[in-house]
C-alpha cells in the first residue's frame, strides 16, 4: 500500500476527513485537481453543531480567530430562528468564509505530515478485496497509480469518484437559477455594513448583499434573466451591473467581479454512501439549495462520522479488531440526515419564491415560528443540534444516539461514569472518566461525540457488548 486512505477533494469535507485520519495516526494523502486554493467561499457560516464538533477536537478557537462575526440565530427561508433556545454553548452561527475554514484545516493537516497533492486529478479507480487502486493524472499530465486500503470521494457534486463507482444520484434537476459572486464596490454610505440573514420580505427584490470587508461584498441575485442561462454559462460583469441596478435602497458602483458562478435548487442524493472500500461524503453524496446555511456543515459532519470509522477499519485490518460492518453504519446514519436536509431545503426553496401567494404563506409560517415550541423544533433541525442516530441499546433512553458535547481531543471514544474501569481492555481506543454534570449512570461516547450506550451503573454485560460493537474485541 502506498498509503492507508486516499481522500479525493481538498474542500472542507475532504480536509476534515484527512485531519480525523491524521489524529488517529492513519496514513493518508489528499488529491486535489486544482493547482492552488482559489480563495473562493461558497459557504459563509458554521452552525452550532459544527462549532461543537470543532470544539470537541480543540479546533474551534483558531477557527473563531479567523471568523468575521457571529450571527445570533439562523433562518428558515429567511424567517428568523432564535438559537438561544438551543441547549448548546454556541447558540449562534459563526460567520466565516469557507476559504478560511479550509485554510485552517489544511494548515492543521500539515502537523500530521499528510500531504495535499494539488494539480492531481483522479482519472479512474478499481477496487478488490484488499484495497483500492487510483489512477491519478499529475500537473505535468503524466499518470501514476496509488494503492490504498480505502478511498474517500469528497470531490463535489460532479464527483468523479461517484461516477467511477456507478452509484446512482437520484433526485431532480434545478428548477430555477441564481448567481453568487464576490464583488468590489465603490464606497457608498447606503450599503449594508453588517452581516445579516436573508429575508425575502425585506430585501431589495431578488438581490442580497453581505459585506465581507475591504470593499468586497458577497452578492446573491436571481431574476428572469438568470433563468435563461445554463448552469455553466459564465457570469458577465454586465449581468452583475444589471442586477445591482434593480436594488431600491442603494446604487452601488461596481469596480470588480472577483469571481461568480451559477447555482440552482437541484436536489440529489447518492443511493449509497459506501461501496466496498470507497465512501462518498459532502457534495459528492448530496446536493441541495444552500438554504439555511447547511451545506458546508452537512459535509463537515459527514467527515466526523466517517473519519473515526475509517481509522478503526485501517487500524484493525488483519488484527480482528475492526467491529463487523462498522463502515456500513456511516451510510445508515448519514444518509437519513442528508435526506432530511434535502427535504427542508426544498421546502425553503418553495417558501422563497417571489409570489404574492407565497408571501401570504410566509406570513402565516412566520407567526408559527415565533412560537417557542415551533422555533425550537426548526432551530434544532437547521442547526444540526437535534441530529440523533438510531443506536442499538436501551430504547427510549434520553441520551442514546444523541450528541454529548465533551472534549475528545485524542479522537478516541470515552466511557464516562462509575463503570469507567470496564474500558480497560479497550485502552488506547476508549478513554475513561467521570460522568459529565447532570448525567446519571454511565455513558459510552463515540469519537464523533454521539452516545452509543447509556445505562445504570453495574450493567456490565450490556456495556461490554456495546464496547465490542463499536470498538471491536478488547485486548
Amino acid at each position: 500500500m502506498d498509503t492507508d486512505v486516499i481522500v479525493v477533494g481538498a474542500g472542507p469535507t475532504g480536509l476534515t476527513v484527512a485531519n480525523e485520519l491524521g489524529l488517529a495516526g492513519v496514513r493518508a494523502v489528499v488529491l486535489e485537481r486544482l493547482p492552488e486554493r482559489t480563495g473562493q467561499s461558497k459557504a459563509l457560516n458554521l452552525q452550532p453543531r459544527t462549532a461543537e464538533m470543532l470544539d470537541m477536537r480543540g479546533w474551534l478557537d483558531p477557527v473563531l480567530d479567523r471568523a468575521v462575526t457571529t450571527l445570533p440565530g439562523g433562518h428558515f427561508a429567511g424567517i428568523p430562528l432564535d438559537y438561544t433556545a438551543l441547549d448548546t454553548a454556541y447558540p449562534y452561527q459563526v460567520g466565516i468564509p469557507q476559504a478560511r475554514v479550509e485554510e485552517f484545516l489544511e494548515a492543521h493537516l500539515a502537523t500530521y505530515g499528510i500531504p495535499v497533492l494539488r494539480g492531481h486529478e483522479l482519472a479512474g479507480l478499481t477496487q478488490d478485496a484488499d484495497g483500492v487502486t487510483a489512477t491519478v493524472t499529475g500537473p505535468d499530465g503524466t499518470g501514476r497509480r496509488l494503492r490504498a486500503a480505502y478511498l474517500v470521494g469528497a470531490d463535489g457534486g460532479r464527483s468523479r469518484v461517484r461516477k467511477e463507482l456507478g452509484v446512482g444520484f437520484p433526485g431532480r434537476d434545478g428548477r430555477y437559477s441564481l448567481v453568487v459572486a464576490d464583488i468590489v464596490l465603490a464606497d457608498d454610505s447606503a450599503l449594508p455594513t453588517d452581516w445579516r440573514l436573508p429575508n425575502p420580505d425585506e430585501d431589495d427584490g431578488d438581490v442580497f448583499l453581505i459585506p465581507l470587508g475591504d470593499g468586497v461584498h458577497r452578492f446573491l441575485f436571481a431574476g428572469p434573466e438568470q433563468q435563461k442561462h445554463d448552469k455553466d454559462d459564465p457570469v458577465t460583469d454586465d449581468e452583475v451591473r444589471a442586477a445591482l441596478a434593480t436594488a431600491k435602497r442603494f446604487r452601488p458602483q461596481l469596480l470588480e467581479v472577483r469571481w461568480a458562478s451559477r447555482f440552482t435548487d437541484a436536489a440529489r442524493q447518492a443511493e449509497r454512501y459506501v461501496s466496498g472500500r470507497v465512501a462518498l461524503a459532502g457534495d459528492a453524496a448530496h446536493v441541495h439549495l444552500p438554504a439555511g446555511g447547511q451545506g458546508m456543515n452537512l459535509g463537515v459532519q459527514d467527515a466526523f462520522n466517517l473519519g473515526w470509522k475509517l481509522a478503526a477499519a485501517v487500524r484493525g485490518r488483519g488484527q480482528g479488531r475492526t467491529p463487523e460492518r462498522l463502515l456500513d453504519t456511516y451510510h445508515s446514519e448519514r444518509h437519513p440526515v442528508g435526506a432530511d436536509v434535502l427535504a427542508n431545503t426544498r421546502a425553503q426553496g418553495v417558501m422563497m419564491w417571489p409570489d404574492d401567494d407565497v408571501r401570504a404563506l410566509r406570513g402565516i409560517l412566520g407567526g408559527l415560528l415565533a412560537m417557542p415550541e415551533a422555533n425550537r423544533r426548526i432551530a434544532g433541525m437547521i442547526s444540526g443540534i437535534d441530529i440523533r442516530y438510531d443506536m442499538p441499546g436501551a430504547p427510549g433512553h434520553p441520551l442514546l444516539g444523541a450528541r454529548l458535547p465533551v472534549r475528545l481531543t485524542a479522537g478516541r471514544g470515552a466511557l464516562l461514569g462509575p463503570d469507567g474501569g470496564a474500558a480497560l481492555p479497550w485502552a488506547g481506543r476508549v478513554d475513561m472518566g467521570p460522568a459529565p454534570e447532570g448525567v446519571a449512570g454511565t455513558v459510552l461516547v463515540r469519537p464523533d461525540g454521539y452516545v452509543c450506550w447509556a445505562g445504570p451503573a453495574g450493567d456490565g454485560a450490556s456495556l461490554r457488548a456495546a464496547l465490542e460493537r463499536w470498538f471491536g474485541p478488547g485486548d
